[in-house]
C-alpha cells in the first residue's frame, strides 16, 4: 500500500519567491549523453553565478546505461549490450534511450528553498500529477526511489512496476540530472542491468500500461505538473 507519510500531496509548492519562469527546452532527436552531461555542468555553474536562469530541458538519449553514485558492478548484467556511462548523480544503475523521457532539471534552490527532502518530494509529485492526467495513479513506496504503479491481472497476484526514475545531483545548492519517464522505450533494453538495484520488481511503460501516449503529449503532461509544483515556465533553446 502506498505510505501516506510520502504522500506528494502534502508537500509544499517549490516554487521561487521572486516567481520568475524557469526555462522549458525540448530538444528534437538523440543526445549524445557525455554533451548532456558537459551542458548540464555549465548551465548549473552559470545559475550559481547568476549568469543564467533556470532550466528544465527535455530529450532523449541514444540506448545506453548510467551508473550512479551508489552503482553496484554485479548490477551490470550485460556490459556490451550498450554504452555505459558514470555519473555523478545519486542512485545506481539506469537504463536511457528512446521512447523514454528524460527531463533534466536546473533549478536553483537558493531561491526556491534549499531543502533536499522537500526538492525530492516535489520531483516525485511532478511526476505524479503528470501521470495523473493519463489516469495512471503513480505511488510512492518507502526505501525505493521514483514512482510506481500497482498491476492486477486476475489470477495473479499483485506486482509492482517503476514507471520513472528520479537521480538528482545539486552543487552550490543547484540542481542538475533529473527525472526519466517511460513513454514508450523497449522494455527489452533494461534487462541488461538490475534497475536501481531492485531485483523483485519490474519497469513499465505508460504505453505498456495501455495507454497510447506520445512523446509530445508526455511533455505536456509534465510541463502542466511542473507548473503546479515549481511555479511558471518559459519557452527556452536547449543547450545542445
Amino acid at each position: 500500500m502506498l505510505d501516506h507519510a510520502l504522500n506528494p500531496a502534502a508537500a509544499a509548492p517549490f516554487g521561487r519567491g521572486d516567481g520568475l519562469a524557469a526555462g522549458w527546452a525540448v530538444s528534437p532527436g538523440y543526445v549524445d549523453y557525455p554533451a548532456a552531461v558537459e551542458a548540464m555542468e555549465a548551465r548549473a555553474a552559470a545559475i550559481a553565478e547568476g549568469r543564467a536562469g533556470e532550466l528544465v530541458w527535455l530529450l532523449e538519449h541514444p540506448p545506453l546505461y548510467t551508473a550512479g553514485v551508489s552503482a553496484k558492478p554485479d548490477d551490470l548484467l550485460d556490459p556490451q549490450r550498450f554504452p555505459v556511462f558514470r555519473s555523478g548523480r545519486g542512485g545506481q544503475f539506469t537504463y536511457h534511450g528512446p521512447g523514454q523521457r528524460v527531463a533534466y532539471v536546473m533549478l536553483d534552490l537558493n531561491r526556491r528553498r534549499r531543502d533536499v527532502h522537500d526538492f525530492v518530494a516535489s520531483l516525485e509529485a511532478w511526476i505524479i500529477g503528470a501521470l495523473g492526467q493519463f489516469n495512471v495513479d503513480g505511488e510512492l513506496r518507502k526505501g525505493r526511489v521514483g514512482v510506481w504503479v500497482e498491476r492486477k491481472t486476475p489470477g495473479f497476484p499483485p506486482r509492482e512496476d517503476k514507471i520513472a526514475a528520479i537521480g538528482v545531483k545539486l552543487r552550490r545548492w543547484v540542481s542538475f540530472h533529473g527525472i526519466a519517464l517511460n513513454v514508450e522505450p523497449d522494455l527489452a533494453h533494461f534487462s541488461g542491468i538490475v534497475p536501481c538495484g531492485q531485483t523483485e520488481h519490474g519497469v513499465t511503460s505508460l504505453v505498456d500500461l495501455g495507454h497510447p501516449v506520445s512523446l509530445a503529449e508526455a511533455d505536456e503532461a509534465l510541463r502542466a505538473s511542473f507548473v503546479q509544483v515549481f511555479g511558471p515556465v518559459e519557452p527556452a533553446d536547449a543547450p545542445v
